[in-house]
């Protein structure tokens, strides 16, 4: 054997110190939970910015409707105006002015997460502003709205149900060939 392959001995693999102890790291946070902190913090930050500043305890749901409004200043789905020649085309062939927006599903994921988030930092269910029906009423007009200026229709598409096949129903026998 080489000098630098010498067996260890058994004492030489532990710690240096005798006063460590091991501590267990926290296990990853999900991408669900990473992005339920990020918009929690978030939030709490747009209402540190407002002026007079708004405590998480203090705040209702016409904080979260100007919140959902001021991210639209970051969105990146375009929705065409009324008065655009593009208006209610699912694919424009030519750029226009019409501004971006969030779009809806990324704010129902939000209002989701948030929601959760009050919950699990103290709120209460019957006092979450996210849970707000103002909120839900803003979330549907956006959807609405969205649709129609992209010529999209958002409607339910119905499960076609599989047809049950009964059992006693059996195949007919193989004929031996």
């Amino acid at each position: 054997m080489s000098g630098d392959q010498r067996p260890k001995d058994s004492a030489e693999g532990s710690s240096r110190s005798g006063g460590d102890h091991y501590q267990p790291q926290p296990a990853p946070l999900s991408r669900y939970e990473s992005q339920k902190r990020r918009d929690w913090n978030t939030f709490g930050q747009y209402l540190k910015n407002q002026r007079p500043p708004v405590s998480l305890s203090h705040s209702n749901c016409n904080h979260v409707l100007d919140f959902l409004r001021y991210l639209d200043q970051f969105g990146k789905t375009k929705v065409h105006l009324h008065g655009c020649v593009f208006f209610g085309q699912p694919n424009p062939p030519a750029p226009c002015t019409c501004p971006l927006r969030q779009a809806w599903g990324s704010l129902d994921a939000l209002i989701g997460r948030l929601r959760a988030a009050y919950e699990e930092h103290g709120g209460s269910a019957e006092t979450n502003p996210f849970g707000n029906g103002a909120i839900r009423v803003y979330l549907r007009e956006v959807k609405e709205c969205q649709a129609k200026a992209r010529g999209i229709p958002y409607k339910k598409k119905k499960k076609k149900k599989a047809p049950i096949r009964e059992r006693n129903e059996a195949k007919p026998p193989m004929q031996p060939a």
